[in-house]
């Protein structure tokens, strides 16, 4: 009865064809209409009109009515859309509003009435007879919350509306109606079933194509309403739609946008994936290629600032290569190319000083600003990055006519932007900086004081939270530090200071960034000794942390921390500045902080939960989950070598990390668990210190010292003052050339120049701790102590630091081992961690594992292997559960099951430390290398005790020093209390004496496997190296070090 007024077929029935169907519903068919075949569902009823219920013939007139009505009003508009005369349409709006005068609110046929007044009038307005689309929007907006969703006339209300919307934002360009419109089709897409004549028109030109080209010419809105629309539209361009390039183009934009306010590092992934998924929709040969090809590189180039990876600027800057092959000569966009390409070599520049990018950089712009003559719209933006070009080159070349010409070059780009000119701040602050430089170079004071205005100007055209504020504090402290250098105001300084804290706390920047202006804060307090240094270590160390843990792999993470290799060594000078000013407690956090960090990064998604399940089960059930989530996210990246699988990933990782993050944050609000994964307080450490103290050794620039730590009282401060950091280097350089020469001596033949080291270490070094340990803190004989040496001292056998004297009695003076009980830790939470897993034991089981063949062409044999296995498996107590795998069966998957499986376990078999990726790290096996990443990923906490019989199994990072990253602490961080390991390599042939007299130590009171103990560890390897002196040469004594409990 009331439909939308489209003639679609004509039928003609009889009454008693109609009634044979006896009430029952039946389908009419008529000929196709677009490629659609309509069909009518019917239903024929007998109505009595002289039923005696009062009121039941005045309802049914008044329904005669409305349906007489009703019909002429489509009959009208039928005659009006076939030849347009405005009577035919003045009279079907007339009959259509009599049906709506008729169906007040409430009436079942309301909806459909105002359905069929608005149609008419929008015919009218479609076909210029009616000015008015107000009426008619507002009409079908109360027919459709009449309809609500489920309701059978739904969908077309909704279509209705968007018709509505359409029509009025083609003649009045209302950016509200396209939004509203999107939002619209967004609903009605999915309950149009494919094939039906509404989804034919719905998706047709006048449809949602319409509506996503509207939406395309709106402004990019970084708001979530516009970032929201954005997706909307994405969502009606499934993949194939011709339009679905567009689509991907402007949410990325919008995503873009909202990063570079807020600086989300989801938000930049994310526009990185829809940036990758636009180039894949445009290959070689598509005339647009150019364009998304410099869209991804910029958006590169953006993460690479944020975060630092070099990756992003080197596939950034291939991009542009490409985007500029594209662009020949007289191409028109290829002004655009020469300027990207020529601003991303700047960048990668800064970062590598490779004087090629910077010389090609200043060509490309040349030609960039030869494309832009006067009166070009974008000539100042060349000019500033031709300018930014000629200033790095300076301050690498030191050519005074580039920095000139860089000052003139920003002049000139101020001079054409207008004052309101949104990138004028950028301008005022590069010519501060060259102003600054110069200065630097001519002491001109009117310099330095134009480039403070400049900045501060800079600065005042930016509200708080701008991104750029973060530059412009940079350039400041800058030119207040430059200008302190030459007048030495304290007050020059202190403004200095100032701006560095301002910079380094900016949160709208990235940590590489942040973490390169704190480093450069803590260089300019220490030289100008200044009272902010603390402040600036500490805020470096959380600053780091907060960097690595953005890394969602353990490799990515070393290789964040690798990037900052001129600070590598800031944990100890943190401490030893700490340490100068008496604070001995602070200096043991901040060494540890620095030194734990890729540890416990690792360690947060391994933290025993005993504490936690027994106070709130449902936080530490929700928190292992989205550990071990986290964690399957880490190893997956790990193995992902397509960059954008792995931007898919890293999104994964981000959204699995903001979930661990509040789990985190909940924890911590319960009062037992305030400092739940925090680093460790002094209070906490010292439990470390519990069966011995712990010696940290430190050193810098500014001097050598220990730090004594115990369970009770201060800290002990040892000073070194007979050795300075040049005398450690030059000993560890020693030691390793030594140790190379015995390894080809004859045996019986004395080490004299290792005799010379080890005397060297005990008078400089371990002496002075010696006298501490046994005046101050009467520490008895033979008791246990454990070093924790960092930066140059790792790389110094300390254990085996020896006198070489005779007393006056020709006794032989002691050396540190006749003393003491030596153990390392990698750092103080180590120990700890280790000592709190100890406390979950079970039944003892001792693995064997030998290599001495590896797979072919890897390294040569090891022909004493097999019968050490063999010797280490007649050692171990016969009631115990032992074992031995060897020669084929000992594979990289076999010797992981056999750490996994084993609580206590022997490696005897090649291994190799590798200092440009210690965690490629690696024992040889049969078929492949068992990595530190392997040993790393697994969680074995009913682990005891491993010997590594191999090679520099104990010797740390080259690139992070500060943080031990070797073969026996991955054991330890996987769950292994007790560690022996290796400083340099091993001779198998005699080192198995020494292997032999430990075991029998270690098992010389054991009767049977229950009684093994890991925890003596350490004095079996006091004793077999003592045992063994006749027979085993120095160097292979001293190789062998306990690590843990």
């Amino acid at each position: 009865m009331l439909g939308s007024g489209e003639v679609i077929g004509k039928l003609q029935t009889s009454w008693d064809e109609l009634l044979d169907h006896g009430g029952e519903p039946f389908v009419l068919s008529f000929p196709p209409v677009r490629g659609v075949h309509p069909s009518l569902t019917l239903m024929a009823v007998v109505v009595h009109s002289f039923d005696n219920q009062d009121g039941a013939l005045s309802d049914s007139l008044v329904d005669c009515k409305i349906t007489r009505e009703t019909d002429a009003g489509h009959a009208q508009l039928a005659k009006y859309v076939t030849c347009k005369r405005v009577s035919h349409l003045n009279d079907a709006v007339q009959h259509f509003q009599l049906v709506l005068d008729q169906c007040p609110v409430g009436h079942p046929d309301r909806a459909a009435a105002l359905t069929n007044l608005a149609y008419a009038r929008l015919r009218g307005y479609i076909y210029k007879d009616l000015q008015d689309i107000d009426t008619s929007t507002s009409l079908f907006r109360e027919a459709l919350a009449l309809r609500p969703q489920r309701h059978p006339d739904h969908p077309l209300s909704l279509y209705n509306l968007t018709k509505a919307l359409t029509g009025r934002h083609n003649k009045k360009n209302a950016a509200a109606d396209i939004r509203e419109a999107a939002k619209l089709f967004h609903e009605l897409l999915p309950l149009c079933t494919e094939g039906t004549y509404l989804r034919s028109i719905a998706t047709g030109a006048n449809g949602i194509d319409y509506v996503i080209g509207g939406c395309n010419k709106l402004p990019v809105d970084a708001s979530d309403e516009g970032i929201h629309l954005r997706r909307v539209i994405l969502e009606l361009c499934p993949l194939g739609h011709q339009l679905r390039p567009s689509a991907l183009h402007w949410l990325a934009q919008a995503v873009e946008a909202r990063f570079q306010q807020c600086s989300s590092i989801d938000d930049i992934d994310e526009t990185i994936q829809l940036r990758r998924e636009v180039m894949y929709l445009h290959p070689e040969g598509h005339p647009r290629r150019g364009s998304y090809l410099n869209n991804l590189a910029l958006s590169l180039v953006l993460r690479f600032n944020h975060q630092g990876k070099s990756n992003d600027l080197n596939e950034a800057i291939l991009l542009h290569e490409e985007a500029l092959h594209l662009r020949p000569v007289g191409h028109q966009s290829r002004d655009f190319s020469l300027d990207n390409l020529g601003g991303a070599l700047i960048t990668r520049f800064n970062k590598r000083g490779d004087n090629d990018d910077i010389i090609r950089a200043v060509s490309l712009l040349r030609e960039a600003l030869s494309l832009r003559p006067h009166g070009h719209p974008r000539r100042d933006t060349t000019l500033s990055n031709l300018a930014a070009a000629l200033n790095a080159k300076y301050d690498k070349l030191h050519v005074s006519e580039d920095l000139n010409e860089a000052i003139d070059k920003y002049r000139e780009s101020l001079r054409i932007k207008r004052h309101d000119h949104p990138e004028r701040h950028r301008t005022l602050r590069n010519l501060s900086s060259a102003l600054c430089s110069r200065f630097k170079q001519t002491g001109e004071n009117e310099d330095v004081e134009e480039a403070i205005n400049l900045c501060q100007e800079s600065l005042e055209a930016l509200p708080s939270l701008h991104p750029d504020r973060y530059f412009g504090y940079m350039r400041l402290q800058v030119a207040y530090l430059s200008r302190y250098r030459v007048q030495l105001d304290p007050l020059d300084l202190s403004l200095a200071v100032d701006n560095f804290r301002l910079a380094s706390r900016h949160p709208t920047q990235g940590f590489p960034e942040r973490l390169i202006q704190v480093y450069n804060w803590i260089v300019a307090a220490e030289r100008h000794s200044h009272a902010s240094a603390l402040e600036a270590y500490v805020t470096f160390l959380e600053l780091l942390d907060g960097h690595l843990a953005t890394r969602s792999s353990t490799i990515s993470r070393r290789e964040a921390a690798a990037a900052f290799h001129y600070a590598r060594s800031l944990p100890v000078d943190a401490a030893a500045y700490t340490a100068r000013h008496d604070n001995l407690r602070l200096a043991v956090e901040l060494v540890e902080q620095g030194r734990d960090q890729q540890w416990s990064l690792a360690f947060r998604l391994k933290t025993p939960l005993g504490d936690l399940e027994s106070a709130n089960p449902t936080l530490a059930h929700n928190y292992l989950q989205l550990s071990r989530r986290v964690s399957d996210a880490v190893q997956s990246s790990a193995t992902i070598t397509d960059r954008a699988a792995a931007d898919r990933a890293a999104t994964e990782y981000w959204r699995l990390k903001k979930q661990w993050d509040a789990a985190v944050a909940e924890i911590r609000n319960l009062q037992a668990f305030s400092r739940f994964l925090l680093p460790p307080l002094y209070e906490d450490l010292r439990a470390a210190a519990r069966r011995g103290p712990v010696i940290i050794f430190v050193t810098n620039n500014y001097s050598c010292s220990a730090i004594i730590v115990t369970t009770s009282g201060e800290p002990h401060l040892v000073p070194l003052s007979s050795v300075v950091l040049a005398d450690l280097n030059n000993l560890k350089d020693r030691f390793a050339r030594a140790t190379r020469h015995a390894s080809v001596m004859d045996p019986k033949v004395p080490r004299n120049d290792l005799i010379v080291l080890l005397r060297t270490v005990w008078d400089e070094i371990m002496l002075p701790v010696v006298n501490v340990l046994q005046q101050d803190l009467k520490l008895k004989s033979h008791s246990r102590i454990w070093l924790c040496p960092t930066a140059a001292f790792t790389s110094i056998p300390l254990h085996a630091a020896h006198p070489f004297r005779t007393n006056a009695d020709r006794s032989k003076e002691p050396c540190l081992e006749d003393l003491y009980i030596c153990s390392y830790t990698p750092t103080l939470s180590a120990l700890v961690r280790s000592r709190q897993m100890m406390k979950r034991r079970v039944t003892p089981s001792f693995m064997t594992i030998g290599q001495g063949r590896p797979g072919a062409g890897k390294c040569k044999t090891l022909l004493a292997v097999d019968s050490e296995v063999e010797l280490v498996h007649k050692l171990v107590p016969a009631t115990a559960n032992r074992g031995t795998i060897s020669g084929n069966a000992a594979t990289r998957a076999g010797a992981l099951e056999a750490l996994e499986e084993n609580t206590w376990v022997h490696l005897a078999c090649h291994a190799k430390q590798d200092p440009m990726q210690p965690y490629n790290s690696h024992f040889f096996m049969r078929d492949k290398h068992l990595t530190l990443l392997d040993i790393m990923e697994k969680d074995i906490p009913h682990a005891e005790f491993a010997f590594l019989s191999a090679c520099h199994t104990a010797v740390g990072d080259k690139e992070t020093p500060d943080e031990v990253i070797h073969l026996a602490a991955g054991l330890q961080f996987s769950g292994f209390k007790s560690v022996v390991g290796t400083l340099w390599e091993v001779n198998h042939a005699v080192a198995k004496h020494v292997v032999k007299a430990f075991y029998e130590n270690m098992f010389k009171d054991s009767k049977d496997g229950s009684v093994m103990d890991c925890t003596k560890a350490a004095w079996a390897l006091n004793r077999a190296t003592h045992a063994v002196k006749m027979k085993v040469p120095l160097e292979q004594r001293i190789v062998f070090i306990h690590i843990g409990v």
